[in-house]
């Protein structure tokens, strides 16, 4: 049976859409965007913050579910340009200096609220 995460840690979903589906030794976290859940506010308009804001947002979500950033086995990470891929990648490696999970990065033409980035991962218990 598939068990919903939610935690008050990390934005609520805006959507019909669960933070987080974990099913069976695999999670499934839906993709994270830069809200402060304690404000629901964008942190903002510095790809540096709003990168490190949807990290701790996966990460809290990652723990409500029991597990670390290390069960990151894959990242699927948008950005709304490349030109910031240089300082997002400076600030994901701080959060997955070890485990290097898969991933992509791709640029897209827009991101709900007009955010610069958003991550989605799946992570598997070990």
């Amino acid at each position: 049976m598939n068990e919903k995460i939610n935690t008050k840690n990390a934005p609520a979903a805006i959507g019909p859409y669960s933070q987080a589906i974990k099913a069976g030794d695999f999670l499934f976290v839906s993709g994270q965007i830069p809200v402060n859940p304690k404000t629901n506010e964008i942190v903002s308009s510095d790809i540096k913050e709003q990168t490190k804001q949807v990290l701790e947002n996966l990460k809290a979500i990652v723990s409500a579910a029991g597990m670390k950033l290390e069960n990151v086995v894959k990242c699927t990470c948008f950005l709304k340009s490349m030109d910031d891929f240089v300082v997002f990648n400076s600030v994901y490696s701080e959060y997955f200096a070890s485990s290097l999970p898969a991933r992509e990065c791709v640029a897209v033409v827009k991101l709900p609220k007009d955010v610069l980035v958003e991550i989605s991962a799946i992570c598997a218990k070990t």
